[in-house]
């Protein structure tokens, strides 16, 4: 009498199909967004050759890296620091203006992105830019000058390309300095688009 409970229920077990685990639809489509993911190369941020630069090593090797009182008469390759001619990189989303100067402020050579020849929204790019600053490069070494201060100001994609142009056409740099302007009470937001 005992022993029938115990046969029925194995009977019972033998009859109930076996459950493969299985996986969700949700779980198989995160594992095949991993893979690609991992096939892909990686995020390029900006031009060939640029590099991202660790200020705070920079700031521990050299301990004369910000201006003093003694920084105009500093010499650079045998000239004054106040001496250096100035170059104005001016840059917007849409254009890129690049001014040098000599060390007085008069402009000797300007050149922007639509007079290089580029048009509509090309004008606003990095490579642009780029391209800008080699070819005002070039014109002002062959008028002799070398070394330059390299003053930015505004917000766009051309920034560190047009520095990183002076640099490729040979232009030795000296310093950077940013001189954008910062509103400390800036107007009201534009309400956000519907689309």
């Amino acid at each position: 009498m005992f022993l029938r409970p115990l046969e029925m229920l194995s009977n019972v077990l033998r009859v109930i199909p076996k459950r493969t685990i299985h996986q969700s639809a949700a779980l198989l489509k995160v594992e095949d967004r991993k893979a690609m993911l991992a096939s892909l190369p990686g995020k390029d941020e900006g031009t060939v050759g640029e590099r991202a630069i660790d200020i705070d090593s920079l700031i521990t090797k050299k301990e004369r890296i910000f201006p003093d009182a003694s920084t105009p008469t500093t010499l650079f390759n045998g000239v004054p620091f106040n001496e250096i001619p100035i170059c104005n990189i001016r840059v917007s989303p849409n254009n890129t203006i690049i001014t040098i100067c000599d060390a007085k402020g008069v402009p000797q050579f300007i050149r922007s992105c639509g007079i290089e020849g580029f048009k509509n929204t090309r004008k606003g790019t990095n490579i642009a830019a780029q391209a800008t600053a080699i070819s005002i490069c070039t014109k002002a070494i062959e008028r002799g000058y070398k070394s330059v201060r390299v003053t930015v100001r505004g917000l766009g994609p051309g920034r560190m390309s047009a520095i990183k142009g002076l640099e490729m056409a040979g232009m030795n740099i000296v310093s950077i300095t940013d001189t954008t302007r910062v509103s400390w009470n800036p107007p009201r937001p534009r309400k956000q688009r519907k689309l």
